[in-house]
């Protein structure tokens, strides 16, 4: 009987054990099951809600949960109407905050999934200038002030009639007369070192490329050095000659002229040249 009582206890306890084990799982489904429950709620906001709940904290200045507000409603309704202004309203507060690349990341994503959008030249405007407070100074890497320039470049030819035209052309001329003068620099790095060819060719781009610069008119009296330098004359009186056309009371037209003389040539210009070409129909500020 005592062996039987002990079998009993055994396989009472075994089903007891059986019956926690099984209840288990149906206690972690449960709380899945809350926390499911809690997602929908989260889900059931309207976005007209949490985009009004996002401009309160924008005019209340808390510009970090704003953010996270719309980046909420972009999660949650994508495709809404309401997703577009979100989009824009995360690019503007990411920029206010100095979060330039989230400001980027924000006004691309909407430019390519709303490309017609009124909104698409401030979008624009505010990837040109989060790019444009990253420019560095010209003795560095200049992918910046490029990126910037092309987003300016961009918006003026897309929206040239925009309210952000005006102000993105002036930021398109700061950052061209940046890249203009790293260009200079460089190319002054290789004339000191009598690398005369490399020289030439980064003069070449400031003509080229950059010649409403404040850079262009001693490009030219570079040019004039290097190519006299190197014994192409007819070059360097181009150079020379374009540069007393469009700057004659240019300290560096008076530094080539003086050049030119010491070795019995004056400035005179040669119509086939690419420096001559460069500079037909260009009006030069």
């Amino acid at each position: 009987m005592k062996s039987n009582g002990k079998d009993f206890r055994e396989s009472r306890t075994a089903l007891l054990m059986r019956i926690a084990l099984l209840g288990l799982p149906l206690a972690l489904g449960a709380c899945a099951s809350s926390k499911d429950d809690d997602d929908l709620a989260l889900n059931d906001v309207p976005a007209a809600t949490l985009y009004d709940e996002g401009l309160a904290l924008r005019s209340q200045g808390k510009l970090s949960a704003a953010s996270k507000k719309f980046e909420e409603l972009d999660r949650l309704y994508p495709y809404s109407e309401y997703a577009k202004k979100s989009l824009v309203n995360m690019a503007y507060l990411n920029y206010s905050r100095g979060k330039y690349t989230e400001a980027v990341t924000a006004a691309q994503r909407f430019l390519t999934l709303f490309p017609g959008n009124e909104d698409a030249a401030y979008a624009l405007y505010i990837i040109g200038q989060s790019y444009f407070k990253q420019m560095p100074d010209i003795t560095r890497d200049q992918s910046m002030t490029e990126k910037a320039a092309a987003s300016f470049n961009e918006l003026l030819q897309r929206y040239p009639d925009s309210e952000y035209a005006e102000d993105a052309e002036k930021k398109l001329r700061i950052a061209h007369d940046q890249l203009g003068g790293k260009e200079m620099q460089v190319g002054r790095f290789y004339l000191e070192r009598r690398n005369y060819v490399a020289a030439i060719n980064r003069f070449k781009t400031v003509v080229l490329q950059y010649q409403t610069t404040r850079h262009v008119e001693e490009a030219l009296f570079r040019l004039t050095e290097s190519y006299y330098a190197l014994g192409v004359v007819s070059e360097a009186q181009t150079a020379a000659a374009v540069l007393g056309h469009n700057f004659p009371d240019s300290v560096w037209y008076k530094n080539a002229y003086s050049l030119l003389s010491k070795g019995g040539y004056e400035p005179s210009e040669d119509s086939g040249s690419w420096i001559s070409k460069a500079f037909k129909g260009i009006t030069v500020f």
